[in-house]
This record gives structure tokens, sequence and C-alpha cells, in this order.
């Protein structure tokens, strides 16, 4: 199947060295779930819910856009990369939320890790401008959904 890249043969951690690879274009787009209570979709107006911290999704569409773009800062072997598209989206599915995120560059490395940071931050955005109403909300998934470009391409069916 496959090896762990990320420690040497000793097993000491170490990045991946991506010199000799040629840049392609990579795509990679992840989900993450949110369940909500009834008593916050109760307070949606439209596409959108406000809070007094200001209109949920939006603020975590830039959240999450904020957060992918500082991915290899978080996690310490992913590379920096250029960023050449982002787009997260929020959608109420009954009292969930559905949260995805599409990442794209050229490039040595793949954005599998970028897009799964950014749905993952936009939940958390969610969840923190939504607790004032309580704390029954839960998280329930973050994976991701497809990857396209470098070495193999990736879709969950």
């Amino acid at each position: 199947m496959g090896e762990f890249t990320h420690v040497d043969e000793n097993g000491t951690p170490k990045m991946v060295d991506v010199s000799l690879k040629l840049p392609t274009k990579r795509v990679a787009h992840a989900r993450a779930t949110i369940e909500l209570t009834e008593e916050i979709c109760s307070h949606f107006k439209g596409e959108e819910l406000y809070t007094k911290k200001g209109p949920v999704f939006q603020t975590a569409i830039i959240a999450g856009t904020m957060a992918l773009k500082k991915t290899s800062e978080l996690i310490p072997f992913c590379h920096p990369i250029a960023i050449e598209g982002a787009k997260l989206q929020a959608n109420l599915v009954g009292t969930s939320v559905v949260i995805d995120c599409v990442v794209n560059t050229s490039g040595k490395t793949g954005v599998e890790m970028e897009a799964l940071m950014g749905a993952q931050m936009a939940a958390l955005t969610i969840y923190d401008m939504c607790k004032s109403f309580g704390h029954h909300m839960e998280i329930k998934s973050i994976h991701l959904v497809e990857k396209k470009g470098g070495k193999s391409d990736f879709k969950r069916v």
C-alpha cells in the first residue's frame, strides 16, 4: 500500500524532499459537517445566520481561507505552497452545516492538508459564533472528498 514518508530509516521525523518532482496541477476537495441545534437553526434568515458577532457563514468562509493559507505553519511537515485558488461554501442541510473547501495549485506537492484545514477552521468558526446559543453543537466529520494531481488521484465513493 504505502509507507510512512515523514520518517527516515531510523524513525527520525523528516520533511519529504520534493526537489526532484515536477510541478503538476493539483486540486483537493475537503468537507466538514457540523450539527447545529433546532434553536440555532431557528435564527436563520434565508441562507445566512446572523449573530451579534456578524454573519456566521461569511465569517467562517473568511476564517477557513485564512487558515488554509497557514497550513504549513501549523502542521510540521507540510511544505509552504502557493495557493492559486480556494473556494469555501457553507450550506445548511436540515440541522447540519456542510462545509466544502476546494483548493488548487500548480506545484510539487498536493493541497489536501490545506483543504482539510480550511474546512475544519470554517467549522470551528461556526461553533465559536454560535456557542452563545448553547454548546450542543457537534463537528461530526472532516474528510477528503477528492484529490487530483501528483502521483495518484483519489475520490471518496
